[in-house]
């Protein structure tokens, strides 16, 4: 007897449930944070700002500050990341914030 109700409740589970493969997959809302993005022409150039105008970017250490200034130049602001400047958490923080001009020749 047990048996068959065991084979009754999942029977009835499987025919209640939803065939979930058949809703169309949404992706989680992107988060919309109160951080207050400056333009591109406003954003702390890494590879010209003093230390305090790098201290005035949210988020910034002087530590992190300091080692930009001291491994100058940057082709791209991700080049924080790829050598290893600031950590992939830092970089989160500060990335639209900042931006990387090239120096001219």
């Amino acid at each position: 007897m047990q048996v068959l109700c065991g084979i009754v409740a999942i029977a009835l589970s499987c025919a209640i449930a939803p065939d979930l493969a058949s809703f169309p997959y949404q992706s989680p809302a992107p988060q919309t944070g109160s951080r207050n993005v400056p333009p591109p022409d406003e954003r702390v150039d890494i590879n010209a700002a003093s230390l305090d105008q790098l201290m005035h970017v949210p988020g910034m250490s002087r530590t992190w500050a300091t080692r930009i200034i001291r491994y100058r130049p940057y082709r791209a602001k991700n080049d924080l990341i790829d050598r290893g400047i600031v950590t992939g958490q830092e970089y989160e923080r500060i990335k639209d914030y900042i931006i990387a001009h090239r120096a001219k020749p």
